[in-house]
Parts: structure tokens; C-alpha cells; sequence
């Protein structure tokens, strides 16, 4: 464990929170245009991006575009993916889909990253005529090299349409991968589509996958997406982003809004130009907070989150699906932790390959506050149990190197005092002035 200790604000008893907090553009989103903006500039197309966030991940990103779109016949170069999902699975397929012949990209990261599986996005790109050289099995360190017209794939293609069967269920980026370079891809394969179909049993946050179809359209870029079997077709083409302003990240609005909860005597917390004409899956916000207890109202652009400090517990009887919108699951936990009943989460098996074993993790820092937590015999739920009599207790929270669990901590840290957070500085991830803005929100 990092010794670096982070103590949480705490206000205690009569004592409001009201903030108004603007929050930095979405990670999401950021590395998506930024793939997309890549596939323009190859067409010609310059497009600017505003508002793009400045956090590890898209540095990450933009570093690794840079790479790519810089390498010449012959070279070889490496690319820090750090722990970022979004790098280690988009620029692979970029990279694929730019590096010219006897050129070569070797991908690397973080040791934690080495858990992330990579594995069905290099398989896709092995069926479709790509070398990989995998060094540790479906994950990180591998090599991408530069397309061979003269392999196998390409003198035994009879088809002008190629359906890409990927098992997504562990992750949506496997399908958001192949369909963020899709248009560009088919053209270096020399094929007028690409069909890319989801073939597991379940598909996780959906949103992220109608994020990437959306900015594709933008793009104009010709794609058919059917959700009802999950099938996404998408034409050969030219890619052309426009000039386009990053929306907040709403995800990263979650731990600020539910401050207005947590804190035992509530508040007002404000987030100004949230949108509900979104993808993101942080736009679920409200309606869980409602059900929690909050007053919630969207106004001019402006979210306002409004509670007593009364946090209403779901009960187990009554469990909530999240499976649309994994990524909130540990800003919500941090919740149902504090409330007064027992909560079930589900759908979120999928946060096991996260940043770190979501869900191992939640439930040993919900049970370091004194409250038992357990994963749930399906494998896919976390069921936080009954209040402890004692109440809960100080601690000191881990984050494993992931930014949610940071924030998770500074949540709780808001109703029990003492709580501290170690490596709070791994939310530059996505948010790199975290504890300055929750600092600046609690106590002014």
C-alpha cells in the first residue's frame, strides 16, 4: 500500500454542503476523438478539439497517436498504455490500420494493466490478416506490425464483406475498438464493409458502444447498428470529424453530486452544462439519486442535486442493475455503504477486469469500515449487508491504483470521520485536480 495518506474532509453535524463544480471534459470521449481526429487528418481533414481533457489517460492517448502517425517504413517504436483500457485497446487497431509494411509497434503499460485482457481485439486483427506477436497471452506487452498485401488473408479473400465475430463480454472497448478505425480498416483490407458482431452472452456498458457509434456518425462515417443482435455494419470510407467541443465528464460529476448525499447534513451540489442528450453512462445519475433520496433538476444545462442528508437504502429485495453503467458502480457502493439498509447491486461481474477487481475490492473496503460486503453466487452482484449496530469506523481506504476507489474514499470520508485514502494522486487518471476541487467543494 502507497503510505501516502490523504485525509478526507469531513464537516460533521449541522453543516451543508453548497458548491457549484465544473468538471473537467470526458475521458471517454476524449480518447475517441482523438482516434477519430487521427483517421481525418490520414483523409485530409484537419478538425480541431476543444476542451480536451488533460488528465494520464488522454496524455497516454495522445502520445500513442502521435507514435503511430509518425512512424515510417522500417521503424520500430514502443507505446506506454500506463493502465488506460481505452489506449491498450483503440490504438492497437489504429496502429493496425496506418503502419505501413515493415514497420512495427510494440505495446506496453502499467504491471497492473497486464490483468486487462487485450485478447479478442488482437484475435480480430489476426482473422483479418494482421501479425500480432503476443508475448503474454491475451494481454499486455505485444507487437503490432505493419499490413503485408501479399499474406494469406489477402490472396484467399473471395468475399467483399467481412463479419468479425468478437466475444465483448468482458469489456465493450473490444467492440469500440474495431469500430472507431472500421471505415479505415476495411479500406486497407480492400473490402467495401466490415460487420463486426457481438457473440457473448451478455454485452456491458451499452452506452459506451452507442458513445462510439455517435461519434462515428459525426464523422460521417456510414455504420448500421443493431442493438437488438448486436451487429454493427459499417461501409468502407473516408473519415471527417468536425470541429468539436468535448463534453464534461459525467462519470467524473458522480462523487461531487452524491457529496450533496453523503454529507450528514446535505446540501446543494451544482454541475454546470450536463446534458441529457448524452451517451455518456454517467447520465443516470439523477434518476439513481432520486431513488436514493435526492431532489434532483436539470435547468438551463445545470444539474442541481439537493438532499437532507437522509440516504434511503434500496434493500435487497430491491436490487439495482447497473449494467448499463459499470463505471459509476463504486461512486454508487460508496452509497449504499453509508445507507441505513441493506443494497444490492447487479450486472457489474464485468468490473472484475477493470482498473483493478472492482468488486473484490469494494467489498474489502466496505468491510474495513465495519460493514460486511460480499460478491454475490451469481458472480455478477455486490450485496452490501445490514447496518452495523456499532455504526462504521475511521479507516484508512486503498485505491489499487484506481481512480474510482480514490473517489469511493472520499465519499465515505464525508459521513465518518478519520477516513483517509492512500495514492489519492491516482485520480489523475481522468480528473489530476481532485483533491483541490473536493477540498474547494467541502470546505470552501
Amino acid at each position: 500500500m502507497d503510505k501516502s495518506l490523504w485525509e478526507a474532509p469531513y464537516l460533521g453535524e449541522n453543516r451543508e454542503i453548497f458548491a457549484t463544480v465544473e468538471v473537467p471534459a470526458s475521458k471517454s470521449l476524449s480518447n475517441r476523438y482523438l482516434i477519430l481526429q487521427a483517421l481525418s487528418k490520414m483523409d485530409g481533414n484537419e478538425c480541431i478539439l476543444s476542451n480536451m481533457l488533460k488528465s494520464r489517460d488522454s496524455k497516454l492517448m495522445q502520445n500513442a497517436v502521435s507514435k503511430i502517425l509518425s512512424i515510417k517504413e522500417g521503424m520500430k517504436t514502443e507505446i506506454d498504455c500506463g493502465l488506460a483500457g481505452t489506449v491498450m485497446r483503440f490504438a492497437p487497431v489504429l496502429a493496425a490500420t496506418v503502419l505501413p509494411e515493415d514497420s512495427k509497434i510494440r505495446f506496453d503499460g502499467d504491471k497492473e494493466a497486464y490483468k486487462r485482457p487485450v485478447g479478442p481485439v488482437l484475435n480480430a486483427l489476426e482473422s483479418l490478416g494482421f501479425r500480432v506477436e503476443q508475448e503474454n497471452g491475451d494481454f499486455l506487452p505485444f507487437t503490432i506490425f505493419g499490413f503485408d498485401k501479399e499474406n494469406q488473408f489477402t490472396k484467399n479473400k473471395a468475399k467483399d464483406v467481412i463479419e468479425i465475430d468478437i466475444d465483448s463480454s468482458a469489456s465493450s472497448q473490444f467492440i469500440s475498438a474495431l469500430l472507431l478505425c472500421s471505415p479505415k480498416l476495411a479500406q486497407k483490407i480492400g473490402v467495401s464493409k466490415l460487420v463486426i458482431k457481438h457473440i457473448g452472452n451478455k454485452l456491458p456498458s451499452l452506452p459506451h458502444i452507442e458513445m462510439t457509434v455517435q461519434v462515428l456518425q459525426e464523422s460521417g462515417v456510414q455504420i448500421d447498428a443493431n442493438y437488438l443482435n448486436f451487429t454493427f455494419e459499417v461501409k468502407s470510407g473516408k473519415v471527417k470529424l468536425p470541429d468539436t467541443i468535448i463534453e464534461p465528464d459525467l462519470s467524473n460529476a458522480g462523487p461531487f453530486i452524491c457529496a450533496a448525499l453523503a454529507n450528514s447534513s446535505g446540501g446543494e451540489v451544482r454541475i454546470p452544462n450536463w446534458t441529457n442528450k448524452t451517451t455518456q453512462p454517467g447520465k443516470y445519475f439523477p434518476q439513481i439519486l432520486e431513488k436514493l433520496g435526492a431532489k434532483t433538476k436539470i435547468e438551463k444545462r445545470v444539474l442541481s442535486v439537493k438532499s437532507n442528508g437522509v440516504i434511503n437504502g434500496l434493500g435487497i429485495n430491491n436490487p439495482l442493475d447497473l449494467s448499463k453503467a459499470g463505471e459509476i458502480t463504486p461512486t454508487v457502493c460508496a452509497l449504499l455503504a453509508l445507507s441505513p439498509k441493506p443494497s444490492v447491486v447487479k450486472g457489474v461481474g464485468h468490473l472484475r477486469l477493470h482498473e483493478t477487481d472492482r468488486l473484490a475490492a469494494l467489498v474489502k473496503e466496505i468491510n474495513r469500515i465495519g460493514r460486511d460486503a460480499k460478491i454475490g453466487d451469481d458472480n455478477d452482484s455486490l450485496e452490501i449487508g445490514e447496518y452495523p449496530e456499532s455504526g462504521l469506523h475511521s479507516a484508512i481506504i486503498e485505491t489499487y491504483k484506481d481512480h474510482r476507489m480514490a473517489t469511493f474514499g472520499a465519499i465515505l470520508g464525508l459521513r465518518i470521520p478519520g477516513i483517509e485514502v492512500e495514492n489519492i494522486a491516482t485520480t489523475a487518471k481522468t480528473m489530476p485536480d481532485f483533491p483541490n476541487m473536493w477540498q474547494k467543494m467541502v470546505l470552501g
